[in-house]
């Protein structure tokens, strides 16, 4: 943000606060009554308009349009200028790429490379590269799930089990006060010390990829407005909320909201803290970097209205959940969600950040917490730096004085919604989600039934098809010398992670509690079950070692692993050879429970066929009773060595317990160490060495990092549209085709495209890494791009990576039946059906398709999110039209396809398509706004920020 000119066309909005005497733009100075019926995210929005107004990306328009929101909505586009943008590693490393690449095609047009910087200040965290190698009671002989470098590797010699233990930020005497069983060293199978498990998995995620951490440091020098935030320090939401967030902004002598795009979905869990802010794809974050605001159509605002007491029993979780399922049934994609009524004053910060984190699964932009007391306490407690310090005495006066502030308990402040939806917080009873999707809700007190019809039913989002005579099957198994037996309903994985639940004290205390009082009943988990305790920030770790309830948690399993995603992006160490040969014999529903809020069918593991999100507690509860099949009222939990039946109500803590608990541990010394890690980083990121150039140096040997082609032979005018002649499917999907399907993450298979290209590049097997951790390397990226074996394709009848060369009839790998079309130039587009592209954001699902050789999608309808990174890229959405759809036009797929574009185009533009079996239909091109289609004619949004820098 520059200081406005004499010139700016709302300079006469400029106001100076009393107490510090900071400018801001006061847009009650309209003295419009429009503003104060205003949604107070629309607000927000109204306000950046105003300041950013420079008549080119901001018109004056656009602020009157966003002025006049009540009958604008759903109709103009205006754009949005963030405060700041926010990247994870994974999507942040093709993006920071891409920019390196920019800065080479600006310098053959002779031009200074240094022009391309993010104009808006980003920041990088790198937590997303995180593998579970090391865990209690596990030998770890086989390559992680990543497929990354095995122990053996040649990064130095093994170190020995005697050698004496890392730091983890884990207080030994803590772990001392209970016996633990040993954790095996997998080079010499002898016990290593439990404090070393964290500390060891970060040494291997450091060595694994410390080509990428070189380029993510050279970044960080090269770039001007780009801080990256290193590994071992949290997770991106954890940080943006503990770290980078501030309920205002201050620049220039300037005060103004603060507000973020990025590109983690979970990034609205920020806006549980009054601030604005929703993921997008990496395209889109490219843009906003590069000073290009963000278009987006003026959103309808559905109040929800949140009355009620909140039971003792009911965690944020089950609150999460039910909100989920009333917002999901309401039809409100793409709208924000605005929180209001009086319910909402008992609900703490945590607990309105972990209902905002819910935001992606019920399909709405944002899930918009306005400011009031409850929000500026929290940063009063837990931040304290220089800036918000300052801000703290002023934020009060700015908010109240832009009626950004507000009292939930006074209704004269409500302002006038789209639609008010009205829950009662009373009604929220423990549940669980699965065993399928998020929005699959189920009453812990129905579980046992309700698995039982999902044995019953057909295979479907709920069902697994299983006949009544096979129902009852038990295959003993030995496990460490001990028999066992599974199940249907066997609990095999259970994972304390860091996407939900972990933002919440109060959830992950009464887990702790729960764990003490199960470890004093003398439960157990039993040890086949892969448990694991990734934390969001060591902030956790802090409290919950402080509140002493760290050591009993990891009696029962759940050691702290490390920081960052694990589980939940499938990068959990195998299960034992004699788990997984049980599970296939007989044929097992096994099943995995989890505390995040993505459990694809199969993401978890590929034996793993139930997966449940659960709230921290519930999933110490499933793990051990080692089974789902349970009913918690009547059936015990386990029993004691002495014969006693222990239930799930004598080891629950009570909610006073827990909220006196979190009183005496949450702390604001607490957020000092976290700041204190930040600030000084880690030893191995501290020594890593990067190149000192203006122009990244690209290693052709590179496996991890390369140079992607989006630049090539770009010219400095804008070529005129073609026309898509005689294409051919590429694929024939159905409905809720995911970003999971589309875009590669996880491991690597090695009979994949993916593995044989590393294969050529004389890397084995184990130093495959994930998809993830090669997210810079698009010739890695390219082949893994509907790669999933859950891909459901037409042509082929059966799930899994494949699909028909129609020229020749063979059934191929689908990179290389995309090569064998492009080395043909035969353009390729994909036939799909409803909801194309549901999911957490990802740029390679736009950017895969388009290195593919894909043109076009033609589908039944789009994930909005997904809709724009295919424009970003300069893939057309074709949507059919209503009622329509491939059955309905008799469309085998195997035809030719042509689709004429007329010289000039226009937001939601009617294409005609023939076939070349002489049919004709008419399709709906899904460009919203004219910079759409801009974006469009110049091939992709990053061809046409490229230009901006060549004119």
């Amino acid at each position: 943000f520059c200081f406005p000119s004499a010139e700016h066309p709302y300079s006469h909005l400029i106001d100076t606060l009393e107490h510090g005497g900071l400018k801001f733009f006061n847009p009650q100075k309209f003295n419009d009554p429009r503003y104060d019926k205003l949604p107070l995210s629309i607000r927000v929005l109204l306000e950046a308009a105003v300041r950013n107004c420079d008549g080119f990306y901001t018109k004056e328009g656009d602020v009157q349009s966003i002025l006049d929101w009540q009958q604008q909505q759903n109709k103009a586009e205006v754009p949005f200028s963030p405060a700041r943008v926010l990247l994870q590693d994974f999507t942040g490393i093709p993006a920071m790429v891409d920019l390196a690449a920019m800065r080479d095609a600006v310098a053959k047009h002779g031009l200074d490379p240094s022009l391309v910087n993010p104009k808006c200040p980003t920041d990088l965290i790198v937590d997303h590269s995180l593998q579970i190698d090391y865990s209690k009671c596990a030998i770890q002989n086989a390559p992680n799930p990543g497929g990354g470098d095995g122990p053996n590797q040649s990064h130095g010699p093994s170190p020995a089990c005697n050698d004496p233990p890392s730091s983890s930020g884990q207080s030994p005497a803590s772990v001392q006060q209970i016996e633990n069983t040993p954790l095996l060293c997998p080079f010499h199978l002898k016990p290593v010390s439990e404090t070393e498990t964290s500390a060891k998995n970060q040494e291997m995620e450091l060595i694994r990829n410390k080509e990428r951490l070189q380029f993510f440091k050279w970044c960080s020098k090269a770039f001007k407005n780009v801080n990256v935030v290193p590994p071992d320090i949290g997770a991106v939401h954890q940080v943006n909320l503990e770290y980078l967030s501030r309920v205002v902004q201050i620049s220039n002598g300037f005060i103004y909201p603060d507000s973020v795009v990025g590109t983690d979905s979970h990034t609205t869990m920020i806006n549980g803290l009054g601030i604005l802010g929703w993921g997008v794809g990496g395209i889109e974050s490219e843009a906003v970097m590069l000073g290009q605001p963000l278009s987006l159509t003026l959103p309808q605002v559905v109040g929800c209205k949140l009355l009620g007491t909140i039971n003792p029993l009911t965690t944020s979780i089950d609150i999460v959940l039910g909100i989920t399922k009333h917002l999901r049934q309401a039809g409100i994609a793409g709208r924000f969600v605005e929180f209001f009524g009086p319910g909402v004053s008992q609900l703490s910060a945590p607990d309105r950040t972990t209902i905002a984190n819910m935001c992606p699964e019920y399909n709405a932009t944002v899930s918009f917490f306005p400011v009031d007391q409850v929000t500026l306490k929290h940063f009063k407690k837990t931040n304290s730096t220089i800036n918000t310090l300052k801000s703290s005495k002023t934020s009060p006066s700015y908010l109240k004085a832009v009626k950004l502030f507000r009292s939930y308990e006074d209704p004269s402040e409500d302002p006038e919604y789209s639609e008010v939806i009205e829950i009662n917080l009373s009604s929220m009873v423990p549940y669980v989600s699965g065993p399928k999707r998020a929005q699959d809700r189920v009453a812990v007190s129905n579980m046992k039934e309700d698995f039982q019809s999902c044995l019953d039913e057909k295979v479907g989002f709920k069902g697994f098809n299983i006949s009544k005579e096979k129902q009852e099957t038990r295959v003993p198994f030995l496990h460490c010398g001990q028999k066992y037996e599974l199940a249907h309903g066997s609990v095999v994985i259970a994972a304390v992670i860091s996407c939900t639940n972990n933002c919440n004290p109060s959830v992950m205390l009464t887990a702790g509690l729960m764990a003490k009082k199960a470890v004093e009943a003398g439960l157990v988990v039993k040890p086949y079950i892969r448990t694991s305790l990734a934390p969001g920030s060591g902030m956790v770790t802090h409290y919950l070692s402080t509140s002493g309830v760290l050591p009993f948690l990891s009696q029962l399993g759940f050691e702290v692993i490390g920081y960052g995603c694990a589980t939940c992006v499938g990068n959990t160490a195998p299960l034992k050879e004699t788990v997984v040969d049980a599970i296939k014999q007989g044929d097992l529903v096994t099943c995995g429970v989890l505390s995040g809020n993505r459990h694809f069918e199969g993401r978890l593991c590929d034996c793993v066929r139930a997966n449940y999100l659960a709230s921290p507690p519930l999933v110490l509860a499933y793990a051990i009773a080692g089974t789902v099949g349970i009913d918690f009222e009547k059936e015990p939990l386990g029993v004691t060595p002495e014969g006693k039946e222990v239930y799930l109500c004598d080891i629950w803590p009570s909610r006073e317990e827990v909220q006196q608990t979190e009183e005496d541990t949450i702390i604001s010394s607490i957020f000092k160490d976290l700041r204190g890690r930040m600030e000084k980083g880690n030893t191995f990121w501290n020594n890593i060495e990067c190149p000192d150039s203006v122009l990244f140096p690209w290693d052709h040997k590179s496996t991890y990092i390369r140079s992607p082609c989006f630049f090539s032979k770009l010219s400095k005018e804008v070529p005129p549209p073609q026309s898509i002649e005689n294409a051919h499917a590429l694929l024939f999907l159905g409905d809720k085709v995911t970003t999971d399907h589309i875009s590669p993450a996880g491991s690597i298979a090695r009979a994949s495209a993916a593995a044989k290209y590393l294969q050529s590049k004389r890397l084995a097997p184990r130093e495959f890494n994930s998809y993830g951790a090669r997210r810079g390397n698009d010739a890695v990226m390219t082949r893994g791009t509907f790669a999933s074996i859950k891909l459901q394709n037409r042509f082929i009848g059966k799930s899994g990576p494949k699909t028909l060369h129609i020229p020749s009839g063979q059934t191929l790998d689908v990179f290389e039946a995309a090569e064998r079309y492009q080395r043909d130039g035969i353009p390729l587009i994909i036939l799909a059906g409803k909801d194309y592209g549901s999911g957490n954001s990802r740029d390679w699902v736009a950017k895969g398709p388009y290195l593919l050789g894909v043109r076009a999608v033609i589908a039944e309808s789009f994930e909005k999110l997904h809709k724009n990174q295919l424009v970003g890229m300069g893939i057309m959405p074709l949507e059919f039209l209503p009622g329509q759809n491939a059955d309905s036009l008799e469309l085998s797929g195997k035809e030719k396809f042509t689709i004429t574009l007329p010289d000039t185009l226009s937001p939601r533009k009617q294409l005609t398509v023939t076939t070349s079996q002489g049919k004709s239909f008419i399709v709906t091109a899904l460009f919203d706004t004219e910079m759409d289609v801009t974006f469009f004619q110049h091939g992709g949004l990053l061809r046409f920020v490229a230009r901006t820098f060549l004119k």
